[in-house]
């Protein structure tokens, strides 16, 4: 046989795109010669593979050798490709069997010596091979990520004689074994630890039962870090569904991979210097940013007006539709940014404006400055603004609070008000489309118009609308209530802070007042 055809998988994205490696063993002097828009590490592959096979004390043979990687148009990198190139010369000299071939996809890096090296995006190409029917042939680095997808075989080799041998019939290869990930690992980071704060904790508490965004502010030192760094022992583990989606992303990126916690949500929290790509993504092979790292996790941005402002607004768009898009001249490609964005910021530059100690000195213009660093359209797509003051001193000095509900306990009720929400309507109430919030957010006309009259004095959007009728919906569901009511109406507006204008509550204050006058004066 001179012909010999080997399936693999390309990475585009979070996709795995189907390659047919075609090799082609035909008379005339001795090349080796790879087609099919193959990139570097792909034409280099040719000098890993023949090492390889003569390591293994196979023949190579002293023919022209021609190797298409089909479809032609789709640009293929890496060194993914070299067992299924191995594997198709091999296969058309007739030194392995070929009958089985067509029933299997094969990935794998090759050593010098004929050892299968990892690749990356593997968790992908499993999920495909399962829709596609076939058993997937991985090296064994990579078989806790292949075991991860239920319904698809996936064997497993450290070696190129191994993989010989298995489809010469003489020693079987060991298959992945599938893990579920468990159950909840116990809480390092308890919200036990975090002393007083009870509104913010309340209101974090609301974040993640509903996955509603979330703006603290307040002086340094407050624990608006210690807070945010508790969402994550507080949040429902994923379903498979979303796990399998987000450690998709982690399988395609360059971030170590670990199985034994993919069932756990992300939180990520860049520095307030990363750029823009390496917020959202981005490269000449586009590759997922932080905000796809975060694909069902945390997206932690402290100190968030010290991020340049056109890095921040970058973040508008995924906010609201879940996804972001990647273009550049010659790849396009799609990555998922379902996350739950939490930031931190000081109410103006030095930090303490309103702080007791009276050791604020800016102007109203600099802290007017310093929030303009935040734009209105980002803001308002913010679900949650809530103020974080300085801690008592005698919280600080006694002991703990034996009365301070830990994290088990929170997630407890979040668990509960999530299963409503999912039962529901599938999603959690932070992601219901506007046709279902008129369904599942029905106020009475007292509460209508307590809300309109809400909006007209806050001087809000109709984005703003949905966003404090979804939360009251969180806020009724952690209550156990079928329907909202007016309690948990007027607690989702008071989550609106940074909304309010000067006349409004004037005990409060109010960011659009800190603007407006010399807070030192």
């Amino acid at each position: 046989m001179s012909l010999a055809i080997i399936y693999s998988r390309a990475l585009v994205g979070i996709d795995a795109p189907l390659v047919t490696v075609e090799v082609h063993l035909s008379n005339g002097l001795p090349s080796l010669s790879i087609v099919g828009l193959p990139e570097a590490a792909v034409k280099e592959s040719k000098d890993r593979v023949r090492g390889a096979l003569l390591t293994a004390g196979f023949e190579f043979p002293a023919r022209r050798i021609t190797i298409n990687l089909a479809p032609a148009d789709l640009p293929k990198e890496g060194g993914r490709f070299d067992l299924p190139i191995a594997l198709g010369i091999l296969a058309a000299s007739g030194q392995i069997a070929s009958s089985d071939l067509a029933r299997f996809e094969f990935l794998g890096e090759l050593a010098l010596s004929g050892e299968l090296r990892p690749v990356r995006g593997v968790l992908p190409v499993a999920i495909q091979a399962r829709e596609a029917g076939r058993t997937l042939l991985v090296p064994m680095a990579n078989s806790a990520e292949a075991g991860l997808v239920e319904g698809v075989e996936v064997l497993v080799a450290d070696h190129l004689l191994d993989v010989c041998a298995h489809f010469n019939g003489s020693r079987p290869l060991a298959a992945a074994v599938h893990d579920d990930g468990g159950e909840m690992p116990a809480v390092q980071d308890d919200l036990a630890d975090v002393r007083g704060q009870p509104h913010a904790k309340r209101a974090l508490e609301v974040a993640a039962a509903g996955g509603h965004s979330l703006l603290m502010c307040g002086p340094p030192g407050t624990g608006k870090t210690l807070l945010a760094s508790r969402l994550p022992g507080i949040l429902p583990l994923m379903s498979e569904a979303e796990a399998l989606e987000a450690a998709a992303v982690a399988s395609i990126s360059n971030q170590p991979f670990d199985a034994a916690r993919w069932r756990q949500r992300a939180f990520r929290h860049p520095h307030h210097t990363s750029s823009g790509v390496a917020l959202v993504g981005g490269g000449g092979t586009p590759r997922p940013g932080e905000i796809s790292l975060a694909h069902h996790g945390v997206l932690f941005l402290d100190e968030l007006p010290e991020f340049d402002r056109h890095v921040l607004e970058v973040l508008r768009e995924p906010l609201e539709s879940g996804r972001i898009h990647i273009s550049r001249a010659a790849r396009q490609a799609e990555f998922p940014a379902r996350f739950q964005l939490v930031a931190a910021m000081n109410p103006c530059p030095c930090g303490y404006f309103g702080h007791p100690n009276g050791r604020c000195h800016c102007t109203a213009e600099q802290v007017s400055r310093y929030r303009a660093r935040i734009s209105g359209p980002l803001l308002d797509r913010i679900d949650m603004h809530i103020e974080v003051p300085p801690v008592a001193r005698e919280l600080l000095r006694g002991e703990a609070d034996p009365a301070a509900e830990d994290s088990a306990t929170v997630r407890r009720r979040v668990v509960a008000a999530r299963e409503r929400q999912l039962r529901r309507s599938a999603v959690p109430n932070a992601n219901l489309p506007n046709r279902e919030v008129d369904a599942h957010c029905r106020l009475t006309a007292a509460d209508a118009a307590l809300l309109e009259q809400a909006i007209e004095r806050l001087g809000l959007s109709a984005r703003a609308w949905h966003r404090i009728l979804k939360v009251a919906r969180t806020i009724a569901d952690l209550a156990g209530a079928a329907e909202i009511g007016s309690a948990h109406l007027s607690e989702a507006i008071s989550y609106r802070r940074l909304d309010r204008q000067p006349a409004h509550a004037p005990g409060y204050p109010s960011f659009r007042h800190v603007f407006s006058r010399n807070p030192c004066r």
